[in-house]
C-alpha cells in the first residue's frame, strides 16, 4: 500500500508517519522510485505499537525507539526481552546512587538479580534514599512486607505475558508498565482511604468544626 493508504488505514497522519520514519520508529517501506515506496502489515502494526508506546504520555521519542529495537533485534530468551524493554523504561537516576543498600534488600528477598545489570537497583535506591533525605525510616520488616506483595502481583502479570512473538511480548510489557503503574498507584491511595475508614471509623473521617464548639 502505498503512503495515503497506510495513513487512511493506521488513522495517522502522512506528516506524522513521516516524523516516525525519520526519527527511526517505523522501518522503510520498499523502494518503487525516488519519491514512492510500498508499505505493507507490518508498518501497520508498528504503527499501532507506536501510537500506543507514545500516547501514554510517558515516553520519550528516544525511549519508544529504544524499546522498538527490541523488535527488530530480539535477545535470545523471554527473559532477557522483559528485561531489556523493562531497563529501557526505568526512570533516570543519579548514576552516583549508592546501591549497597537495596542490593541488600533484594538479596534478602531471596530476589534473582543478574550482578552485570546492577543499574536495575538504581530506582529502588533512589526511592531508599529519598526517604532517609526525608527522615521517613521504614523498619526491614516493612521494606520485605512491601517486596512480597510486590512479587505476588508480578508473579500473576508475567504468567499474562504473551509469549508468541518478540512484538506481542514487548507491546504487553512496555504498555504494562507505563500504564499498569500509576493504576497501582491510585488502588493504593483508595485502599488508604478504605484502611482508614476501619481504623478510625467512618464518624471520625470528618474533623470537627472549631466553629461547632460550644464555650467551656
Amino acid at each position: 500500500m502505498k503512503m495515503s493508504e497506510l495513513s487512511r488505514e493506521s488513522g495517522v497522519a502522512v506528516a506524522t508517519i513521516k516524523y516516525y520514519l525519520r526519527e527511526g520508529l517505523l522501518h522503510e517501506g520498499l523502494r518503487t522510485s525516488a519519491t514512492q515506496a510500498q508499505y505493507d502489515a507490518s508498518h501497520l502494526a508498528r504503527l499501532g505499537l507506536i501510537r500506543a508506546l507514545l500516547g501514554t504520555g510517558n515516553l520519550s521519542v528516544a525511549a519508544t525507539r529504544n524499546v522498538l529495537a527490541e523488535l527488530d533485534h530480539p535477545a535470545e530468551s523471554m527473559h532477557d526481552i522483559l528485561g531489556t524493554v523493562t531497563e529501557q523504561l526505568m526512570p533516570a537516576t543519579d548514576e552516583g546512587l549508592d546501591l549497597t543498600r537495596a542490593e541488600a534488600l533484594v538479596r534478602s528477598l531471596g530476589w534473582w538479580f543478574d550482578p552485570d545489570h546492577r543499574d536495575q537497583l538504581r530506582p529502588l535506591a533512589a526511592a531508599l534514599a529519598a526517604m532517609d533525605s526525608a527522615g521517613f525510616e521504614l523498619s526491614d520488616r516493612i521494606l520485605i512486607g512491601y517486596g512480597r506483595a510486590m512479587h505476588k502481583i508480578a508473579e500473576g502479570e508475567v504468567r499474562r505475558v504473551p509469549d508468541d512473538s518478540p512484538e506481542a511480548t514487548v507491546r504487553y510489557v512496555a504498555l504494562g508498565v507505563v500504564l499498569v503503574e500509576p493504576l497501582l498507584l491510585a488502588l493504593r491511595r483508595l485502599a488508604h482511604i478504605d484502611a482508614s475508614a476501619s481504623r478510625f471509623g467512618a464518624k471520625n473521617l470528618r474533623l470537627p468544626d472549631p466553629a461547632d464548639r460550644s464555650p467551656g
